[in-house]
């Protein structure tokens, strides 16, 4: 049965965090609320847990998962930035933005375009997802929650719950950003690749 877990939005309690992490550190696929809808996550390595998601999503293998990470020094250790890029996305982050760079050698390689060696990396705005990724200590692989047939992620808990329940392991309930999925900034191919919940206002790649 899946676990059905609480959090302030406010203030995340450690134990009910603690705890979530667990399951994470053991294998575990989580729902959980972002500042851009909920998304599915697992740890970085879990090849399992990422069939899991693409089979949830029903994408195939060149679908581009997205790093959840605390802090730009967590992103700097798995994506390459360049001075430009530096700038900009220390200027955008945190927020619902979704940055594509070139994967380093501290990636493993499941998590990795297998073509291109790019990644999809993010630090969100959102104080569970925060604490989440702060408790556990290093980037999550993650995906937007958003089913088959749909262009926008999932954004209630319970309703995940009823839907997703059997699919997933925990379900993190807690508010999370309505404005749809992150807008996608494509550095290694110089171009906006998705406008979505965060501005494009004055932004050139």
């Amino acid at each position: 049965m899946v676990r059905y877990v609480e959090i302030h939005p406010v203030d995340p309690q450690p134990r009910l965090v603690d705890k979530v992490v667990e399951h994470i550190r053991s294998g575990e696929v989580i729902a959980f609320p972002t500042d851009s809808g909920y998304a599915l996550g697992c740890s970085l390595g879990n090849k399992e847990g990422l069939e899991r998601i693409r089979s949830i999503r029903q994408v195939g293998d060149k679908h581009h998962f997205t790093l959840l990470c605390h802090d730009f020094a967590q992103l700097g250790q798995l994506a390459i930035v360049g001075n430009s890029e530096f700038r900009l996305i220390k200027s955008l982050t945190p927020g619902p933005y979704t940055f594509i760079l070139k994967g380093t050698k501290d990636v493993p390689r499941i998590s990795v375009n297998p073509k291109k060696h790019t990644v999809g990396a993010r630090i969100p705005d959102h104080r569970i997802s925060q604490a989440i990724l702060e408790a556990l200590g290093e980037a999550m692989l993650t995906s937007s929650l958003i089913l088959p047939g749909e262009e926008d992620p999932m954004v209630n808990g319970w309703e995940v719950k009823d839907d997703l329940g059997h699919l997933v392991d925990v379900v993190v309930e807690g508010p999370c950003g309505e404005g749809g999925p992150t807008t996608v900034l494509d550095f290694v191919k110089g171009k906006i690749a998705r406008v979505g919940a965060g501005s494009v206002e004055g932004i050139e790649l």
